[in-house]
C-alpha cells in the first residue's frame, strides 16, 4: 500500500545542552511522523558530518542551513514519494547529499529519514518498534546506566568517559531499571556522605572529583551493595573509555600518565580481574588498529567498538575480523539515514556481535532509539543515567513497550553479553 508524502517541514529545536538541532515532520496522505536528531560531544572522525551555520549566532552551532536544506531541496525531491519504501527514500536522500554528507548534512538527512519511518509506521497502524522488526519482537534490552561521568562529559579530571552499571541479573526490564535507579540513588547518598559533589555530567551521571578510575569503580561497588544488590551477579559494571579523546602522539594520557597501547592493555587486564566488568567500550583510539589488536584475547569481557566502527557496515566487518571486537555501538546519526543504520545492525548480527543501541551526549526528548532497540532486538541500550528528562524519556518508552508486549516480554539480561571467545566458539 502506497503512502504518498504530501509535505515535509523542518524546524530548529534545542538539544540537552541548549544547542540547536534539527526536527522534521513528514506528512503523508494518511499519516504524519516527526523526529529530532541528537548530536555527540565526542564524535568519531569517521562519522557522517552534520551541517552547522558557522556564524556568530549560537556560537556557530546554528542549524538554519540544515533546516533550509530540508524545507527546500529535500521537501521538493521527496514530495509524492512513497513513505513506505524506506530504502528508496534513503537512497534519494543519499543521492541529494553529494560528497558523503558534506552537502545537506547528516542532521538534515536523519531527521527526514526517521520522520518518514514514523509516518510509515503510523500509516500501517503499528508502533515503531513493531514496524521495524522482522517478526514479532519480544526482547527488552539491558540498560547501560551511565552513573558516573568523566572524560569529555564532565570537568572532573577522570580520563574514562563513562562508568556504567548493568542490571543483568533480573527477569524483567522494569525490575532491572528499578534496581539501577535504586543504585543510582545509593550512589548519591554515598557522595553526600563523603562530602563530594552531586552535580551531574552531560548524560546525567554524577561528576565528582575522584582519585582516578579505581576510586570511581570502588564507589560503584559500594553503591550496588548499599542498594541491596550483589555486584557481578545482579548488577555488573561497564566502561566507555572513549580512548580517541586520550590519544596523543602515539600514547594515551590516562589519569595523569602517558601509557603505550601495551601498558593500557595491562591496565585493562587488571581492571577486569579486580572488578565485575562485563563490557569495555572504545579501549583504543579510532585509528589505532595496532592497539585494538594488542588487546585481542587478553580480557575476559565484552569488547565494544564505537568510534572505530561508527555504525558503518564495512567498518564493522573489518573490526570484527581484525580488531577482535565482540560488540558494537549503533548510533543512527553516525550513519546518516535509517537504512544505513539498519544495515549496520544486520552486519553486526551476521558477525555474531553484541549490539548496543545508543543515544548521544546531546539528546532530545525524542525516544525513537528505544523503539529501535526493541525492534532490532539489540541486547543493550545506552541512554544515560536514570535522571534528566531527555534520558528518562528513553527508559519510560521502554517501560511502555514492555507493558504493550505484556506477558510475552523477555528481558535479555545476562544472555545479551558476548565475549570474544564466545563469538568464535
Amino acid at each position: 500500500m502506497s503512502v504518498k508524502i504530501t509535505g515535509i517541514i523542518a524546524r530548529m529545536v534545542l538539544d540537552s545542552r541548549g544547542i540547536p538541532t534539527v526536527e522534521a515532520t513528514v506528512r503523508t496522505d494518511r499519516s504524519e511522523g516527526t523526529a529530532s536528531v541528537p548530536a555527540g560531544t565526542s564524535s568519531g572522525a569517521h562519522e557522517a558530518r552534520e551541517v552547522r551555520d558557522g556564524d556568530r549566532r549560537w556560537n556557530g552551532q546554528g542549524v538554519r542551513k540544515a533546516v533550509s536544506h530540508v524545507n527546500v531541496e529535500i521537501a521538493r525531491a521527496l514530495r509524492g514519494a512513497d513513505a513506505a519504501d524506506q530504502g528508496a527514500i534513503d537512497a534519494r536522500l543519499q543521492e541529494l547529499d553529494r560528497a558523503k554528507r558534506s552537502g545537506l548534512g547528516a542532521n538534515a538527512l536523519l531527521a527526514v529519514s526517521l520522520a518518514t519511518l514514523q509516518a510509515a509506521a503510523e500509516a500501517a497502524k503499528e508502533p515503531l518498534w513493531r514496524y521495524v522488526a522482522e517478526g514479532e519482537p519480544r526482547g527488552l534490552p539491558v540498560p547501560m546506566l551511565n552513573v558516573l561521568n568523566g572524560g569529555a562529559h564532565a570537568d572532573n579530571g577522570l580520563s574514562i568517559q563513562e562508568f556504567m552499571i548493568l542490571p543483568i541479573g533480573f527477569d524483567a526490564f522494569s525490575e532491572a531499571l528499578r534496581a539501577g535507579a535504586e543504585t543510582y540513588r545509593a550512589l548519591y547518598d554515598i557522595l553526600v556522605d563523603r562530602g563530594l559533589s552531586t552535580g551531574v555530567g552531560l548524560e546525567g551521571g554524577f561528576a565528582p572529583e575522584l582519585d582516578g578510575h579505581h576510586d570511581a569503580l570502588d564507589l560503584l561497588l559500594q553503591a550496588i551493595e548499599r542498594a541491596g544488590y550483589r555486584p557481578g551477579e545482579q548488577i555488573a559494571l561497564a566502561l566507555d573509555v572513549a580512548a580517541s579523546e586520550l590519544y596523543r602522539g602515539g600514547g594515551y594520557r590516562f589519569d595523569g600518565h602517558t601509557l603505550s597501547a601495551e601498558q593500557l592493555a595491562i591496565e585493562y587486564e587488571t581492571l577486569t580481574q579486580r572488578y565485575p566488568l562485563v563490557s569495555l567500550e572504545d579501549p583504543y583510539a579510532e585509528d589505532d588498529w595496532g592497539g585494538w589488536k594488542a588487546l585481542k584475547g587478553r580480557v575476559a569481557t565484552q569488547v565494544v567498538a564505537d568510534d572505530l566502527t561508527v555504525t558503518d557496515a564495512k567498518r564493522i566487518t573489518k573490526a570484527a575480523t581484525e580488531a577482535g571486537i565482540s560488540g558494537v555501538i549503533l548510533k543512527p546519526n553516525q550513519a546518516g539515514t535509517y537504512t544505513e543504520a539498519a544495515a549496520a545492525r544486520r552486519v553486526a548480527a551476521e558477525q555474531g556481535l553484541a549490539a548496543i543501541a545508543s543515544h548521544r551526549s546531546r539528546e532530545t526528548t525524542d525516544a525513537w532509539i528505544s523503539d529501535l532497540a526493541v525492534g532490532w532486538e539489540t541486547g543493550f541500550i545506552k541512554a544515560g543515567a536514570p535522571a534528566r528528562g531527555e534520558r528518562v524519556a528513553k527508559y519510560n518508552r521502554l517501560l511502555a513497550i514492555e507493558r504493550a508486549i505484556g506477558s510475552q516480554a523477555v528481558y535479555h539480561g545476562r544472555n545479551a553479553l558476548v565475549t570474544t571467545e564466545a563469538r568464535h566458539a
